[in-house]
């Protein structure tokens, strides 16, 4: 079993590294964390290269995310919510997802056959609803060919570092 974890925060002790580590604790195989703030990965630049050739006209970390998404078996957004979204790191590799959609529509072409789970761990604390950053993550899961997305997403809001909070959330990392 493989689980591809795309961690979207910029703190390394933060809350969201947090339950990323909480998770990895209790996952079963190999997992691969990116760790979006210090990839080196370009937006999409809409130069519609891939609207009629596989891959990517951009050289750059993205690749080895590509070459991961065919191989895994699960896939994790991890973000903090940022007024109302995903971090721009995490929306930067969503932007690259277009070859993926490309490859299915124009040049009718499967980028790979296996089906994927999913899942959406979101931190906030303070303004902002998190519905567009969670249907963001889901459009970028199925890009990525998840087609079991984990309805239940993962909030810590206000007093998220209560150690009472981040137990039970341990509960849902779980499933």
């Amino acid at each position: 079993m493989k689980t591809l974890i795309i961690n979207g925060s910029p703190r390394n002790n933060g809350n969201t590294q947090r339950l990323v580590s909480m998770l990895t604790q209790e996952l079963k195989g190999e997992q691969k964390i990116i760790n979006a703030y210090k990839s080196d990965i370009s937006p999409c630049i809409d130069c519609r290269y891939c609207f009629k050739q596989n891959g990517c006209s951009i050289t750059d970390d993205m690749q080895e995310i590509y070459k991961y998404i065919g191989e895994c078996d699960n896939i994790v957004i991890a973000s903090p919510v940022y007024f109302s979204g995903l971090t721009p790191p995490i929306v930067s590799i969503g932007s690259r997802l277009q070859t993926l959609y490309c490859g299915r529509t124009f040049r009718r072409e499967q980028f790979t056959d296996k089906l994927k789970k999913g899942a959406v761990i979101l931190t906030r604390d303070g303004d902002g609803e998190p519905d567009m950053a969670i249907r963001a993550a889901r459009i970028f899961l199925r890009q990525m060919y998840c087609s079991d997305i984990l309805k239940e997403e993962i909030f810590c809001g206000e007093g998220s570092d209560d150690a009472m909070r981040i137990k039970k959330t341990a509960d849902l990392l779980n499933k």
